[in-house]
């Protein structure tokens, strides 16, 4: 199963402030939707409470300590690991990791791709994405959008794909 990471930061890295996404994208949003339709998202807990509910089209997993959350509509996980497993189970071939800050920190080791969104800017943040090795990345693809009535900021959409190590020997 692939492991995928699915993210908008902004030039610092920012994620979110105050349990919500600090900036308007529609392109990004519709993005988001066409490539997460019909796959697991998983997130953790206060991700979803800044939804507020599952999304359509997608089955949600929600990683929490808590063994009385059970939100209405989605699987609960106690970990990360088992929310993994959870989807691969159930037939998953790409899962799609959404956040927030502490889920991405605990697998961006094990990510085989990210879609990344660069906002072109810097807001008040409260939450960051992990920063990554440039090495350990390839550039797949990569797209600039600019600011319009419906997005508020310029930004790039980029796919990275985790370098293959090859060892010899």
């Amino acid at each position: 199963m692939v492991i995928s990471l699915i993210v908008a930061v902004d030039n610092n890295g920012g994620i979110g402030f105050r349990g919500k996404l600090p900036w308007r994208l529609s392109t990004d949003l519709q993005r988001f939707k066409k490539l997460t339709m019909g796959h697991h998202l998983i997130m953790g807990r206060k991700t979803y409470e800044s939804i507020g509910r599952p999304l359509p089209g997608r089955t949600t997993i929600v990683v929490t300590h808590s063994s009385s959350i059970h939100p209405e509509g989605c699987l609960t996980a106690s970990s990360l690991e088992e929310a993994l497993s959870v989807a691969e189970e159930r037939g998953e071939q790409e899962v799609f990791v959404i956040g927030g800050g502490e889920i991405f920190q605990e697998i961006i080791d094990r990510a085989d791709r990210i879609y990344l969104t660069r906002v072109i800017t810097v807001v008040e943040a409260d939450t960051y994405f992990p920063g990554l090795e440039p090495e350990e990345w390839e550039v797949v693809e990569s797209s600039f959008h600019f600011a319009d009535e419906k997005n508020e900021f310029a930004s790039t959409y980029t796919l990275l794909y985790r370098k293959q190590i090859q060892t010899f020997g």
